[in-house]
């Protein structure tokens, strides 16, 4: 065991060191359970229509005896391209249902990405938004795709507010771009089908592929992570663990409310918003377009939201919208924040705003995604990622996958039942990432405290090396932002005569009278001369990924491109 897993004397009271692994076989018996049991409770609303458990059964059911005539093999990949939608709720839980995998698909793909998504998991079949449809028809005819179903905004939403929707979308603000898909069949005339269909029992086991969730895009080709059922029942019983401590603080709710902001295609919504929703029979607030910060707030302001999960720039982007006291915090039991590191200034920000603390925890697509998280309880914001959940263990590594002692910097590894099972099709990728002795390599530099507690210093590969010393841009980020005068920024390493590499800051401003030397002499009063940027180059804005990621290695590649004679 790694340093006797000295995080379990720190747990929340309550919180046991184990999980039941045995609670479900699969993701279907879960949702089987929910539906029983909160059948008149609302799951999911979206564009102020609601659905029940009851209907997301029988709407998910119609959609599952559908694919199941198609004569799709069990553990057939189903792709998934839409934004936040009561279909893509339904969706869900009917591809698993009909004991089928899904394939989520980042809906912003361009068709080279998406052609080589579809290709790489062998999907047989795809629900797409119309919205993207074009991308699909430009696709399609280059992948192994055989049956293709075409959702429109409007089709859960009721026949008055579905048919306006649609007509805005398509003709007022014009998102859906000309496309040819014959053969392809209508969400709506789908579910017509499947509701005089037989939905044939499937037996779905434990280690059956539950979703190919793809990752690695940022830092090279995408991988499918390939997550088990019982991968993703065991990070579901291990986020309801973590927070019922959270849950059972005053004051009392009778359900949850939960904010989906970020994609569902995403992991850390598909688990901590959606999965864990449904298993706890609470109300997922399904967002299609977490960037209108207006409208977000519009939809927020509707209800008194329990457990809110977002990544930095999400809650930095709220902060800064002057409606942003129009929301009510007083039932919030959680501020999650995920996805990437949360900045100093940001938490501090959203604590002074709503008397909240930002709760940081810490995952992967290959993990489920949750490992770490912080203790509901913490009265300030720790700058760490906080403890192992349940049935998890964390070991900090050298790079020859030996451990280090407690206080010192090295690759931060986790063994426990969230794990994926490997890379589809990729065990070469598999082993680079596994240790000798069954641990994932995360490719995350970090440290672990006297409490268990790790923080994480930076991705391995994005750090800098300036003349032999390390650098890790999360640190000068950090900083910086406390600066005051910068909305966000990113720090890359760029080519250096003297040095090898240097720091290179890119960055927009709040306030608009803030210059590169008022920043640079900030960051010189706080840090070593080493890590302070030698360029500093103002933008409107940073490159993104939909989550809200910013990506570095969109600015690196940029920065070392040959300029243009």
């Amino acid at each position: 065991m790694p340093m006797n897993r000295p995080w379990l004397q720190h747990y929340p009271p309550g919180v046991a060191a184990e999980i039941d692994l045995a609670r479900y076989s699969s993701l279907v018996a879960m949702f089987e359970e929910s539906f029983a049991t909160y059948r008149t409770r609302e799951a999911c609303v979206c564009m102020g229509k609601s659905i029940t458990y009851g209907e997301l059964d029988a709407t998910s059911r119609a959609l599952a005896a559908w694919l199941q005539s198609l004569g799709l093999a069990p553990g057939a990949r189903v792709a998934l391209m839409m934004p936040n939608l009561l279909q893509y709720a339904v969706a869900i839980a009917a591809v698993l249902r009909a004991g089928m995998t899904v394939v989520n698909v980042n809906p912003l793909y361009r068709p080279r990405e998406l052609e080589f998504q579809l290709n790489d998991s062998g999907a047989e079949a795809i629900i797409v938004l119309e919205n993207f449809a074009h991308v699909l028809s430009e696709a399609l005819p280059q992948t192994p795709v055989k049956h293709v179903v075409v959702a429109t905004m409007g089709d859960m939403l009721g026949t008055a507010k579905g048919a306006l929707v649609n007509a805005v979308v398509r003709h007022v603000k014009k998102l859906v771009p000309p496309y040819s898909l014959p053969g392809a069949v209508s969400f709506k005339q789908v579910l017509r089908l499947g509701r005089a269909l037989p939905l044939s029992a499937v037996a779905i086991k434990p280690d059956d592929i539950a979703f190919l969730q793809y990752t690695g895009g940022t830092t090279g080709a995408a991988k499918g992570a390939m997550l088990l059922h019982r991968n993703m029942i065991a990070n579901v019983l291990q986020v309801e663990a973590w927070n019922q401590p959270m849950v059972d603080m005053p004051p009392r709710i009778d359900r949850l409310i939960v904010v989906t902001a970020l994609p569902l295609y995403h992991i850390f919504a598909l688990t901590a918003c959606f999965l864990f929703g449904v298993r706890t029979g609470g109300m997922c607030i399904l967002i299609p377009n977490p960037r209108d910060i207006p409208n977000l707030i519009k939809e927020l302001a509707r209800y008194k939201v329990n457990m809110f999960p977002a990544v930095n720039t999400l809650y930095n982007a709220l902060l800064h919208n002057p409606d942003f006291g129009k929301i009510d915090w007083s039932m919030l039991k959680a501020a999650i924040g995920g996805g990437m590191a949360v900045q100093k200034s940001v938490a501090e920000a959203w604590k002074r705003a709503t008397g909240h603390v930002i709760i940081e925890g810490y995952g992967l697509s290959e993990t489920s995604p949750v490992l770490t998280c912080n203790r509901g309880d913490i009265a300030e914001w720790t700058g760490t990622i906080g403890l192992p959940v349940p049935s998890t263990d964390i070991s900090i590594r050298d790079d020859d996958g030996n451990e280090l002692p407690i206080g010192e910097h090295g690759e931060i590894c986790a063994r426990g039942p969230q794990v994926m099972a490997g890379y589809w099709k990729r065990p070469d990728a598999t082993a680079e990432v596994t240790t000798r002795d069954g641990y994932f390599r995360t490719g995350d530099i970090g440290v672990m405290d006297e409490q268990g507690r790790v923080r994480i210093v930076d991705r391995k590969k994005d750090m800098i090396t300036v003349s032999g010393f390390k650098v890790f841009p999360n640190e000068v980020e950090d900083v910086a932002m406390t600066q005051g005068g910068l909305l966000e920024c990113a720090v890359i390493g760029v080519p250096d005569e003297h040095s090898g590499e240097a720091p290179k800051m890119f960055a927009v401003k709040k306030d608009p009278a803030v210059t590169d030397t008022d920043v640079r002499s900030f960051l010189k009063e706080r840090l070593a001369g080493y890590k302070v940027p030698k360029q500093i180059e103002f933008r409107a804005d940073l490159p993104k990924t939909n989550v809200g990621k910013i990506l570095r290695r969109a600015l690196r590649d940029e920065a070392l491109e040959p300029p243009n004679r």
